[in-house]
């Protein structure tokens, strides 16, 4: 489910015009995809009772367990401070991201707009608008502390997945002939 809500948002992205790097939507829809396939991995495994492809299984879910529990405790600790440096190396990393957010936002600049340079706001019609730190900084607390939120709830679900997995990989087929476990 979470790999297919992961396609499902960067395609919405991509639809209403939200995100314009097709690099971040392709690496959020490769991660989708590498879930989706892991989970088909895990089902084909538990249906087949397939011990082998069910160790794989939880190998590769505890891994992304250690990585997502990791973002997800990085998010959450992340200070005001440290969200405003994390906002300006984005900023001045990526100029399709820039151009999103400009539009998005309708600001310009980061901290201060110099006449020289390019923005894709409607604001600057009007020649009155607002830098985007400032509006970055706002959301960028409630985002992460919301991002981290979700990745330790599902984090947490994979550990179960896990779990259950050790469990089940070591119970016997109920279907294979009793007498082959003598």
């Amino acid at each position: 489910l979470v790999s297919l809500l992961l396609i499902g948002i960067a395609a919405w992205g991509i639809g209403f015009g939200l995100i314009s790097s097709f690099r971040v939507v392709g690496v959020v829809i490769a991660v989708g995809v590498f879930l989706f396939f892991i989970a088909l991995v895990g089902l084909i495994g538990a249906v087949k009772h397939h011990q082998v492809l069910l160790f794989f299984y939880m190998i590769i879910l505890l891994l992304v367990f250690i990585v997502q529990f990791s973002v997800s405790c990085a998010c959450l600790a992340l200070n005001e401070e440290q969200q405003s440096e994390l906002l300006e190396v984005g900023w001045s990393n990526t100029n399709s991201a820039r151009t999103d957010i400009e539009r998005n936002l309708n600001c310009c600049g980061f901290r201060v707009f110099y006449p020289n340079e390019t923005c894709a706001a409607d604001c600057l019609r009007n020649l009155h608008c607002r830098p985007c730190a400032p509006i970055m900084e706002e959301y960028a607390g409630m985002v992460l502390r919301f991002v981290g939120g979700i990745g330790l709830f599902f984090s947490f679900t994979e550990i179960l997945g896990v779990w259950l997995t050790y469990r089940y990989r070591n119970q016997k087929d109920p279907r294979a002939n009793p007498s082959a476990f003598i």
